[in-house]
């Protein structure tokens, strides 16, 4: 059953907090060419894994890239782990 579940939800289009969180990324990175929010929690919302392609990171390390994601994923909810 676990894995029907892993299942539905790999065809599954995108939760509520997904299309929230995408949301609040495009407006924060509008050059952003793309943007992949993805629910690893379960579906519960506590945890996102956060993909954006954007002009505004080159030239950036990493660490900076990551800052700038988590600077943004501050506002939109308390708990959360990307």
């Amino acid at each position: 059953l676990p894995l029907l579940h892993c299942a539905q939800r790999m065809f599954a289009s995108q939760t509520e907090g997904e299309l929230k969180v995408t949301q609040i990324l495009k407006e924060k990175f509008p050059r952003a060419t793309a943007i992949k929010v993805t629910d690893i929690s379960g579906g519960c919302g506590a945890m996102y894994e956060i993909q954006i392609e954007s002009e505004e990171f080159k030239e950036k390390r990493t660490v900076q890239q990551h800052q700038m994601v988590n600077q943004v994923s501050r506002g939109f909810a308390t708990g959360l782990r990307i």
